[in-house]
């Protein structure tokens, strides 16, 4: 077959195929263009997901008849002055997404300069079809009907209404965060789902388009190492979703959604959260335009990093020291269906009553308060109904009572409180100056022994504790292998091994901190861990996660009775140990119940 040159309707469609692959793809586009035209509103109209209808309205600088017809044209923008594609500041530059958009659907392009005439092109599915004078204030206003309608390959592929409508939504949202001068309007068949106003600063954005709570419940990030800045908000680790939607990545104002910085996300919220559990960040990347390509994907969703181990160092240290600045630090206020679960008994008018202290005995008369004169068929009703509460060993509660050895330390020195009892043997009850404190005490020195562990990792060897007689643990040899490899490492956690013939190893020390363990099953784990890990993480962070699975094998359990010098010691230890807010799977340690939600309880607010 000989070599031919394709029909200009065929390549739009070609382009159309990398740029344009669902409403999601057309309308990042159309609000990119919007932005970049100087926006400071812009609306967007959703129909049927945007399957049948996308429209985007914007009152940025607008175009002349004349540019309009050189921006339906393919490979033509207004948004490179020079051939330095690397310099590019715009959101697009690629000079494809209108002629592909409309090599593919019914697009109508009204726009008007400040100060000219408006003007409309019509273009259905590649052909010019209308083109007149138009009626709008200054701006653009894009309509793009009928989305691939005449390319039946590409429209069987689209998936439901409401799955399209949520991926334009998050297109929007997205760019929204990237600009919190600029105010956005969603309308979804009709009905308002997103409102916007411009002018915001950046936290009061993000948390408007993601969780109000998250104000409440980040910490700020701000970062500077030559030429390379990153800023945003990252969630504390008990502030947590199941699915990775919300995390927000922007390198120079342009939303990403790139391998090395989702890698590098994990690998700073390692330890800290269970698997299956993401944080909320949006961060922010200020990159020199020569040290990044964005123009490595067609929708330009990657980007490549010149320096990309850099890139990836500011992010995972500079999130850690982050995280380890708030120290204890958890979500503070329990969850409301926490609060709704607690109930208050249906309050019933008693039968009149007197107590029996009011008594010398439990028969006297009841002429002792009533005076002589009273009918004495009411002495007999008053004396029946007397409730004798003296008391009785099997009835009165029961306290741990200890031998006081100092003062009793005040609540208001500690912001974890004082401890006051414990409840099913699992939760530490702690009095704080402005509320009550209930700890999980399994989750908490879970976390403890962990942030020891990771020390020994550091250069802090962790003290073991010799076994009396040494233990043989049998494996296979592949997990044998890896044991031997990491022995030097594992020696610094306070864990001692050798290799015992080919399928065996011997424990001979474990860490003291752990006790009395199961060291079968700590060293059977261990193995697991070493080979379950991703290959391409080195042995320091695979040991890293590792830890996290010895600390759980030697902290408090759930059960055990602790005296009250062991609670406090626990509330001050945490109070000192970064990251001790939350468990090694991301859940929280503790939760604060204020005294104005007590209160509330009692009805007295």
């Amino acid at each position: 077959m000989s070599i031919r040159r394709l029909p200009e309707t065929l390549v739009n469609r070609i382009a159309a195929g990398e740029v344009v692959e669902r409403p999601a793809a057309a309308l990042k586009e159309l609000v990119e263009n919007a932005i970049d035209a100087g926006a400071s509103r812009i609306s967007v109209r959703i129909a049927e997901g945007g399957i049948s209808r996308l429209e985007v309205e914007d009152d940025g600088c607008g175009m002349t008849a004349a540019d309009m017809a050189l921006a339906l044209e393919r490979h033509a923008t207004s948004k490179l002055p020079d051939d330095a594609i690397e310099d590019v500041t715009t959101l697009g530059f690629r000079g494809e997404a209108l002629p592909s958009i409309a090599s593919v659907a019914r697009l109508t392009l009204d726009s008007r300069v400040a100060g000219g005439d408006g003007w409309r092109r019509a273009v259905d599915n590649g052909a010019l079809v209308a083109e007149g004078p138009a009626a709008l204030s200054h701006g653009t206003r894009v309509t793009v009907e009928d989305l691939f309608a005449r390319v039946p390959a590409r429209r069987k592929f689209l998936r439901s209404a409401r799955s399209e409508y949520a991926a334009c939504l998050d297109v929007v949202k997205r760019l929204a965060m990237a600009r919190p001068d600029v105010g956005f309007v969603v309308e979804h068949d009709g009905r308002r789902v997103l409102d916007v106003q411009g002018g915001q600063d950046q936290l009061s954005r993000v948390a408007a388009l993601t969780q109000r709570d998250l104000a409440a419940n980040s910490i700020g990030v701000d970062l500077e190492r030559g030429d390379v800045r990153i800023g945003g908000v990252i969630s504390l680790p008990t502030f947590n979703r199941g699915i990775a939607d919300h995390q927000y990545l922007f390198v120079n104002g342009r939303p990403v959604k790139d391998r090395l910085l989702v890698g590098a996300l994990r690998g700073a919220y390692a330890d800290l959260l269970a698997r299956d559990r993401h944080p909320v960040v949006a961060l922010f990347l200020d990159v020199p335009g020569g040290e990044v390509d964005v123009n490595v994907h067609p929708a330009k969703t990657e980007v490549r990093f010149r320096d990309p181990q850099l890139i990836r160092g500011m992010i995972v240290g500079g999130l850690r020291r982050a995280l380890d600045d708030h120290g204890f630090r958890s979500v503070q206020r329990p969850a409301e269906a926490a609060l709704a679960a607690w109930q208050q008994e249906p309050v019933v008018p008693p039968a009149p009553t007197l107590f029996a202290a009011h008594y010398p005995h439990p028969h006297a008369p009841a002429t002792h308060l009533f005076g002589a004169d009273t009918d004495p068929a009411t002495h007999a009703l008053l004396r029946d109904r007397v409730i004798d509460f003296s008391p009785s060993p099997d009835t009165l509660p029961m306290g741990r009572a200890e031998a006081a050895t100092a003062a009793v330390p005040h609540a208001d020195a500690h912001p974890l409180g004082i401890a006051r009892g414990q409840i099913a043997k699992t939760y530490i009850v702690a009095e704080a100056e402005d509320g009550l404190v209930i700890v999980d005490q399994h989750a908490a020195h879970e976390r403890l022994v962990l942030e020891q562990l990771r020390r020994g990792i550091s250069g802090q060897a962790v003290p073991s504790q010799g076994l009396l007689l040494p233990e043989v643990v049998e494996l296979d040899e592949p997990a044998c292998d890896r044991l031997e490899a990491a022995a030097a490492q594992l020696m610094a956690l306070g864990v001692e091994l050798e290799r015992f013939g080919p399928a065996a190893v011997m424990v001979r020390a474990t860490p003291a901190m752990l006790g009395a363990i199961d060291c079968r099953k700590l060293v059977t784990d261990i193995a697991d861990d070493l080979a379950g890990y991703d290959a391409a993480l080195g042995l320091n962070e695979k040991l890293e996660l590792v830890a996290a699975t010895m600390a759980c094998h030697g902290s408090v359990r759930a059960g055990r009775t602790l005296s009250v010098a062991e609670m406090n010691a626990l509330l001050r230890t945490m109070e000192v140990t970064p990251h001790s807010g939350q468990c090694n799977h991301g859940r929280p340690t503790w939760v604060k119940l204020a005294m104005d939600d007590v209160e509330k309880l009692f009805g007295r607010k």
